[in-house]
């Protein structure tokens, strides 16, 4: 039995979890609503304030599915109660970050402004000028924005510059005059 999958999945006061036909889960929150649809295979089911998710059987399929559906589900979840962060620093001289209206502009050694756009999904927030904020209720979308952001500039093993999650740490390479 998959240890994560066989966990439950507690309801928050003020959450709604409502199971579709088709296996189409709806979490509905403070902080927004939330839709997908789970493979047929699992069965999601809501007693009260406690979500489960059950296998047919033990197929290395079904098992794989099993804790990925539960996950998901969670993080379904914990996205219209708390929401999910990325924080990305930057490094380097004159690299900085402004925000002008719901756009990010980025000056990180380019001869341009590297400029993005937040969506619907996505609040971006600068409290200083070499760090950034993103965040949203959908796990996915927050990551794959954040990952946006920091393939403008990834960050470089010799000196670190570049943009790094504030989690992240570099390892450094010696130059070319430590092999001597």
């Amino acid at each position: 039995m998959s240890r994560i999958g066989k966990m439950p999945i507690t309801v928050p006061a003020g959450v709604e979890v409502k199971v579709d036909a088709g296996n189409v889960v709806t979490v509905k929150g403070p902080k927004g609503t939330l839709t997908r649809t789970i493979h047929p295979n699992m069965t999601v089911k809501v007693d009260g304030a406690v979500v489960t998710v059950e296998r047919p059987n033990d197929e290395k399929v079904n098992k794989s599915l099993h804790g990925l559906s539960r996950t998901l589900l969670n993080n379904m979840v914990v996205g219209v109660t708390e929401g999910f962060k990325k924080e990305l620093e930057i490094n380097g001289v004159g690299y900085r970050a402004t925000k002008e209206g719901k756009k990010l502009v980025m000056n990180l050694g380019y001869s341009h402004p590297v400029t993005m756009e937040e969506n619907e999904d996505i609040t971006i927030e600068v409290p200083d000028q070499n760090k950034i904020v993103i965040s949203g209720i959908d796990k996915q979308k927050v990551g794959q924005f954040a990952a946006e952001v920091r393939g403008k500039r990834p960050p470089e093993p010799y000196k670190g510059k570049g943009i790094k999650y504030t989690n992240e740490v570099i390892r450094h390479k010696e130059g070319k005059a430590g092999g001597k």
